[in-house]
């Protein structure tokens, strides 16, 4: 559909609250991932972080959480609502595949290597894990991965509106940690979507202790994000 970073769809932010950051973004490379495939050269993956200086997905600290692992439900993400990010028919849904117990970053990482190496069509389910996507009017889709088990709220064919809920962000598929991978994308079928690039219609990024509004921005991987909203 020829929609590059110069020519974005723009589209309402699909999270809720404070403490997102873009660690894979298109504003620093493209494909952002490292490949072209599955529709996602301008995906985003949206982790939660707290306030220390380096970012940390849980409470616990670096040493500990590489040499041990933590809860995958006590991730800061985990379980957070995932929202339309316009008006649609739902397309696809996948909400059957189980979900890690606990977050090893390194076997995480090494999986997700394999994973990308050696991908086939057949691996397409253990590499998105429990996912959904809409389509829009005018034939765009948004592709939602690795949400939680039986955190789903939508079935295929149902009519969604923008903000309404469609799962939970959790730990499945080729996940480092509890994050949302969004995306856009010219086919709800992964195996041949061409990639569209997208920004945020609003949102604010934390800067010198005060928080500042972006408009149809392309978050960065430094941006500390909140969530921007008609009614706020």
């Amino acid at each position: 559909m020829g929609r590059t970073l110069e020519n974005p769809v723009i589209v309402e932010f699909p999270l809720r609250g404070s403490g997102w950051m873009a660690v894979t973004t298109p504003a620093t490379r493209v494909p952002s991932h490292g490949v072209d495939i599955l529709g996602e050269a301008y995906a985003y993956d949206f982790l939660r972080v707290d306030e220390r200086p380096t970012p940390h997905f849980h409470p616990a600290g670096t040493l500990r959480t590489l040499a041990f692992g933590v809860p995958t439900r006590e991730c800061y993400a985990w379980g957070a609502e995932v929202h339309a990010p316009f008006d649609g028919e739902v397309v696809v849904v996948e909400d059957t595949i189980a979900e890690r117990g606990r977050v090893h970053p390194i076997r995480e990482g090494a999986a997700m290597i394999v994973n990308g190496a050696t991908f086939t069509p057949a691996k397409l389910r253990s590499v998105m894990g429990n996912h959904v996507i809409i389509r829009a009017a005018g034939g765009i889709c948004a592709g939602f991965a690795h949400l939680a088990p039986g955190s789903v709220t939508v079935r295929p064919g149902q009519r969604v509106s923008t903000g309404d809920v469609v799962g939970r962000v959790g730990h499945t598929g080729n996940s480092t940690a509890p994050h949302l991978h969004f995306q856009l994308m010219d086919s709800p079928d992964l195996l041949v979507a061409g990639s569209v690039a997208c920004a945020f219609r609003a949102y604010e990024v934390e800067r010198d202790g005060s928080w500042a509004r972006v408009v149809n921005g392309v978050p960065t991987r430094n941006d500390r994000m909140r969530s921007v909203h008609a009614s706020e």
